[in-house]
């Protein structure tokens, strides 16, 4: 996947929201406006080319407020669908919050 292109169909409002995602980010206390900071200034840490029903990518990034946030989305090319938001912990990441354990 591409960040680039990722991030200026973010800019472009090119973005579904999953009622997953939806549910999960009020749970987790995390806004629209993180997962869009967070897709900004992010980068592609896991890449998921086949997932279905559409290739998706893990994206660490930081919250409005600099907190790291994990957000995964995928994209057709023409809209971004984000399937869930949530702050990673180093239970199953490394100190870096970007390598995952194993």
């Amino acid at each position: 996947m591409d960040m680039a292109a990722i991030k200026n169909l973010a800019e472009g409002g090119k973005i579904k929201w999953s009622v997953h995602c939806a549910q999960r980010i009020m749970e987790r206390g995390i806004s629209r406006e993180d997962v869009l900071s967070c897709i900004a200034c992010g980068e592609i840490i896991e890449d998921y080319p086949n997932d279905f029903p559409l290739p998706s990518c893990l994206i660490f990034g930081m919250t409005v407020a600099g907190k790291a946030l994990h957000v995964v989305a995928g994209t057709d090319a023409e809209q971004i669908y984000i399937v869930t938001a949530y702050y990673p912990n180093t239970v199953k990441f490394e100190e870096d919050l970007k390598t995952r354990r194993t």
